[in-house]
């Protein structure tokens, strides 16, 4: 039986709000780790719209997530050293912070000229990215501070007033970790910003070095 939250939710499909995310609305939708608010990467507005759904400081960068491999280079600057390490974790929960290129807006950084990346596991947040043409924010998809969820009846409804729609079709979000974040340093080097669901010990058997930042 659908919960009376439930069927109050606006629920979409991904190609509808793929439209609504072109057109400048934030939208829920499912990650491999739990459910995420986002929308067009390099519309301001649309990322502005984000920070305020989220209650979220405009100091905190918004992580993204790449629809294919080619996003990548839209947003980040890389060198091909770093191509066969991401090859081993992408698609996955692995997020990298890289230099970002100009067309990238300052809301999306925090002001620091550098933007964290993925190219998530999960086929919802990739055909999202996909159908817009453009990476897209992935922040999770609750008010900061509260709980992220993996169930659609679990999102908070002050959050779900603020966007357009929600996508809710499997595979659902698995919980446990979020993804693990590092800071890319040059000549294989990373900083570990936040341990999660891929692990230290595997990211140093691909060949780099991890670096932790001092307490």
């Amino acid at each position: 039986m659908i919960s009376s939250k439930k069927h109050l939710l606006s629920f979409v499909t991904p190609e509808r709000a793929a439209e609504m995310m072109s057109d400048g609305f934030p939208v829920i939708f499912p990650t491999e780790t739990f459910f995420g608010l986002g929308s067009r990467a390099l519309d301001v507005n649309a990322t502005a719209a984000v920070f305020r759904a989220k209650h979220r400081s405009t100091v905190k960068p918004l992580p993204l997530i790449l629809g294919n491999w080619e996003h990548l280079d839209l947003v980040a600057k890389i060198s091909s050293e770093i191509m066969p390490f991401l090859e081993k974790f992408w698609p996955g929960p692995l997020s990298v912070i890289f230099p970002a290129r100009l067309r990238v807006p300052d809301i999306l950084t925090g002001g620091t000229g550098r933007v964290a990346v993925r190219l998530s596991s999960h086929p919802v947040a990739r055909q999202l990215a996909s159908l817009i043409g453009e990476p897209i924010t992935a922040s999770s998809a609750n008010i900061s501070g509260r709980p992220a969820v993996t169930r659609a009846e679990d999102l908070d409804s002050e959050l779900c007033a603020a966007v357009r729609g929600i996508v809710d079709v499997p595979p659902s979000p698995s919980g446990g970790a979020p993804s693990t974040l590092i800071e890319y340093e040059g000549d294989m080097r990373f900083t570990l910003l936040r341990k999660g669901a891929v692990a230290v010990a595997d990211l140093e058997q691909a060949g780099c070095e991890i670096l932790f930042p001092a307490s």
